[in-house]
């Protein structure tokens, strides 16, 4: 028999991963309210879920009312867990000399298929038996049951990184500090738990070693009985649909359970006096980093083959290898959810949002083969003749093989003549192991020209360079940089074959209040200047010359890139236009007939008379108002218009901003945002410090791949539609996403709604098709098909989630709602979403329990503190130091983010520097976001994605500070310093090489001493 991947009885032809709906329900962690009473009447608890669980203890705590996101409770540290009441019974499984609660065997995952991908030509891959075998588990260890809560000192600080006695670091481009984890006030009635008041953690390595002397507390004399034991219920971790049953501690038990080294141990005796104050445990706060660190273990070793319909992938932080077998790798489509609702209802009755972030480009790491090219010749592919859903493994051939029934509609087409081919005994062409569209998720075809705009062959595409001379673009050095740097960057223009020239055009303006286009023509000694001083109604005042091949020209280039510097070197024009400069570029690639990329260099607030003229309209006095809102709307719609125009022409523009103070990005972003490309930001721009950063962005956005003129469709099969869209790109419909320009870093992020019913038997399958134009000028078609599960048992959609794409989506989400709502509503419908999607499983899914406990989906666990840190984030809490701006442009930068960019931005990893072996290729264990885990004696380094941060402790070794900064007393290291790592470039070579996390931005490194 052959590999279960596609088995021909129907459409889509993977076999479900679990098909028993009758499981019992998942694992999920428990965390309870510790073990503590209080005398006299009980605090208030701190509720932030109003109304989302029921309590069962003796008292009913109400919800306090709304906080303001800006406001900062007076009170000291909250009394009790955020998810407690004031007093908790004990359980049955807690009291002492009662029998031994009953146990069950847990259930084992399923094993997974080790079926290889073919290749082409080639013939069928060899058989799995495990895919074959659906039902056959394998015995799993137990794990640790979560501990309760314990008291502990009250925090110290609530910033990172603290600055004791250091100068105020100078403002910088992009994000002025990633949200740590333990940052921003404490919320108490709205936000989920903070990383330091969050649930516990289900594995061993997270429940804290009980320390001598310190006795989990006085327990109330009402209740009879000795204390609990110190551990809780607990379940072990579900494994691709495994999940076990509750098995609590036995009392007077003498040995820990496997992998429990706190059972068994006797409780301490009580102490004389309750706390007055007691807060979270950080220790028993489901730990990311110890998820991480578990993921890459159980998933790092083995390829993941993607023929199991319904299998959620490895966690974006894991290094892996996909073998494509029918479905789309990961690295192009991640979901929220790979089991989802068979109906509307279900859906909404457990708030998880039903989307997908897609990366039609992504690269590819070099052990993967990229996807194949399909030629179909003039007839171009085969789709099917009602939805035009194209050729893909989820068609069923039929009659023969003369017909096909499609897999999204279920129409039936006739097949081609030239396609035909004959059936096998399993109802399989022969030949489908020999072509990418029948036997893989990804793949591409060669379009016709009737998928060319005007039915006409694209011309290859151009860049065009657009440089601000005006003069504080002169005076901080960019004119001089980017100048020299095009000298070589040239050379390096994208290319689908290394060995053979770009085919792609280059153009050069200059301006300030005019434009200057400039003739570089190959038979020209000399560049020459033309100028537009007219710039209200804009042109191209030359069409030969303009546009060059850059090894034709090259000499002319030069000279002219030599002779710009030296011509604006004494200029005195501070004002510059902004309007005219991509109506200038628009023109020119309209002239030309082709598409392209306009590389814009901008310095200041475009308030010279021309089109597209703005304002200064900074006024923090708006923040926290509903009028905050429209500092984030651009101020005039000339903006949108002009988006609109490059749209058509496949014009897309790239944005670099050197801004010394407020230039209004929410406005100058619209154009960047809307044709698909990229904002880059250098405030306070110095060529010494800032250089290097700006050099590696720009080397990146020229070399890189990109297709020009993308049209992005999203089909789905019968019962969902796709509804929604996010990213950066234009929409003049409802189901058609348009791209001037479509890189290897832009994702779209698409939700998923019911339009009917779906079925258990048949899943639910997407395809995604991209019509772009190559940079060698050639029309193609990237194909993505992804299958996923249905399930009618709410059980089934939590233990198939996928936590770091919910928090990618919600975040995009927030961030385009600050358009049109107060921050204050944002924030408050992420909060009741959440506990909305906790609430549905603790009611429908988990075990009884009291009202004290938070019950969270195994693949959830880590959903509140993700969360939180996405609401503290500066565009939805911005501190007192983030300009507009600032917050202006996280918010456009967000929106094109993929999974892995996104957990990094928000989660960001801090690792520490004096556990680092320079004799090791690798990096030491990460540590978790909050200021309790930096050591004084220690140096850490955090990195977001956009920055890179260096954080000393005052007790750092003299010998670690000498071999990073070449001095060993503490007292002697500058915070401002650029450049702090002297003997230790290895650790910045070796952590760029283990994480690959490069977005739009490139990194920054900022020191700070503490």
């Amino acid at each position: 028999a052959m590999s279960a991947p596609y088995t021909p009885a129907a459409p889509p032809t993977f076999p479900p991963a679990s098909t028993a709906p009758s499981q019992p329900p998942p694992t999920e962690a428990v965390a309870r309210a510790p073990p503590h009473s209080y005398y006299g009447a009980p605090p208030p608890a701190q509720h932030p879920f109003p109304n989302a669980f029921s309590s069962t203890g003796p008292t009913q705590p109400q919800a306090p009312p709304p906080v303001s996101p800006q406001s900062f409770p007076q009170a000291p540290p909250v009394s009790q867990p955020p998810f407690s009441t004031a007093q908790v019974p004990p359980g049955p499984t807690q009291s002492y000399g009662g029998p031994l609660p009953p146990t069950q065997p847990s259930f084992s995952r399923p094993l997974l298929p080790t079926s290889q991908p073919s290749t082409f030509p080639a013939g069928p891959p060899p058989t799995s038996t495990p895919s074959q075998l659906p039902g056959v588990m394998q015995p799993q260890p137990p794990v640790s049951q979560p501990s309760p809560y314990h008291s502990g000192p009250p925090p110290t600080s609530t910033g990172f990184p603290p600055q004791v006695g250091a100068p105020p670091r100078p403002p910088f481009a992009g994000m002025q500090g990633p949200p740590m984890a333990s940052q921003g006030p404490p919320m108490a009635s709205q936000g989920p738990p903070l990383a330091s008041q969050g649930p516990p953690m289900a594995q061993a390595n997270h429940v804290p070693p009980t320390q001598p002397g310190m006795p989990p507390g006085p327990i109330n004399a009402s209740l009879s009985g000795p204390p609990p034991q110190l551990g809780m219920l607990g379940y072990p971790p579900q494994q691709n649909g495994a999940f076990g049953q509750v098995r609590g501690p036995h009392p007077g038990y003498t040995g820990p359970y496997p992998g429990q080294p706190n059972y068994g141990a006797p409780p301490a005796a009580p102490a004389a006096a309750p706390p007055a104050l007691k807060r979270l445990d950080p220790d028993s706060i489901p730990s990311p980093i110890q998820v991480i660190e578990d993921d890459k273990a159980n998933k790092g070793s083995e390829p993941f083959t993607t023929g199991v319909r319904g299998q959620a992938p490895p966690l974006v932080t894991t290094k892996f290898q996909v073998k494509d077998q029918g479905n789309a790798s990961p690295r192009y489509i991640r979901c929220t959810a790979y089991n989802i609702p068979c109906n509307s209802d279900m859906a909404k009755q457990s708030q998880v949002p039903l989307a997908a972030v897609i990366k039609p480009l992504a690269p590819l790491p070099p052990d993967e083969t990229p996807p194949y090219l399909v030629d179909h010749g003039e007839s171009g592919p085969i789709r099917c003749n009602r939805c035009k859903a194209y050729m893909c493994p989820y068609m069923q051939f039929i009659e023969g093989g003369r017909r096909f029934q499609c897999g999204f509609c279920s129409c039936v087409t006739e097949v081609p003549p030239h396609y035909f081919q004959h059936l096998d005994h399993t109802g399989k062409r022969v030949d489908c192991y020999d072509r990418p569209e029948l036997s893989m998720g990804s793949y591409e075809f060669t379009a016709t020209v009737d998928y060319c705009k005007n039915n006409k062959i694209p011309q290859p595409p151009a860049f065009i360079f657009l440089i601000d001379v005006s003069y504080n673009a002169v005076k901080n050095g960019m004119v001089g940089i980017i100048c020299q740097e095009l000298k070589t960057l040239l050379d390096y223009l994208p290319r689908e074959n290394p060995d053979v020239e770009s085919n792609i055009r280059v153009g050069f303006v200059t301006y300030n209040k005019v434009l200057h286009f400039y003739n570089v023509k190959a038979s020209l000694a000399q560049p020459q200047m033309m100028v537009v001083s007219d710039v209200a109604d804009m042109f191209v005042p030359l069409l030969d010359g303009f546009l060059v091949n850059v090894s034709e020209s090259r000499v002319v280039i030069e000279s002219l890139l030599d002779q710009i510097p030296e011509m604006f070197a004494d200029t005195r024009e501070t004002e510059s236009v902004f309007g005219p400069v991509i109506q200038a570029g628009l023109e020119a690639l309209k002239a030309a007939d082709c598409a392209g990329k306009l590389f814009v260099c901008h310095s200041s607030l475009p308030i010279a008379e021309a089109p597209g003229k703005l304002k200064n309209r900074e006024d923090k006095k708006l923040v926290g108002t509903d009028k905050e809102k429209s500092l984030f709307q651009p101020q005039v719609s000339f903006y949108n218009t002009l988006a609109k125009e490059c749209v058509a022409q496949g014009c897309c523009v790239d944005l670099f901003l050197f801004p010394n103070q407020y230039v209004d990005v929410a406005t100058l972003g619209v154009v960047p945002t809307s044709t698909g490309g990229s904002i880059y930001k250098y405030t306070y721009f110095q060529a010494s410090s800032d250089q290097e950063r700006f050099l590696n962005d720009l080397r990146r956005d020229v070399q890189k791949q990109v297709g020009f003129d993308a049209l992005m469709r999203v089909r789905t099969s019968t019962g969902i539609r796709a509804t929604d869209f996010f990213g950066s790109f234009y929409m003049s419909n409802t189901t058609d996403v348009e791209l001037a320009g479509l890189d290897c870093d832009k994702t779209v992020t698409v939700e998923f709604r019911h339009d009917d019913k779906l079925s258990e038997e048949t899943g639910a399958l997407m395809q995604c098709a991209v019509l772009y134009t190559s940079c060698s000028g050639q029309r193609r078609l990237r194909i993505h098909n992804m299958a996923v599960n249905c399930c009618s048992q709410l059980a089934d959609l939590y233990r198939n989630c996928e936590t770091d794409t919910i928090i990618n989506f919600f975040a995009k989400y927030a961030y385009r709602s600050v358009l049109g709502s107060p921050i204050k509503n944002v924030r408050d419908s992420l909060v009741n979403q959440c506990a909305q999607i906790l609430a549905c499983y603790r009611k429908n899914c988990a075990s009884p329990s009291s009202a004290g406990q938070l019950i969270l989906p195994e693949c959830m666990k880590l959903l509140p503190v993700y969360l939180n840190c996405v609401l503290k984030s500066d565009v939805l809490q911005p501190g007192a130091d983030v300009s507009l701006d600032d917050r202006a442009y996280l918010r456009q930068l967000v929106s094109t983010l993929d999974v892995s960019e996104s957990h990094v931005f928000f989660y960001p990893r801090l690792l520490p520097l004096q556990k680092l072996d320079v004799m090791s290729m690798s990096l030491p264990v990460a540590v978790r976001n909050s200021e309790e885990r930096l050591s004084r004696g220690g140096v850490y380094l955090l990195e977001n994605g956009l920055n890179i941060f260096l954080w000393v402790g005052v007790n750092a070794q003299q010998e670690l500070l000498q071999n990073i900064f070449g001095t060993p007393a503490f007292g002697q290291i500058d915070p401002n310093m650029v450049r702090p790592l002297i003997n230790a470039e290895k650790i910045i070579s070796l952590f760029c090489n283990t994480y690959i996390t490069c977005t739009s931005c490139g990194l920054e490194l900022v020191c700070s001493v503490q």
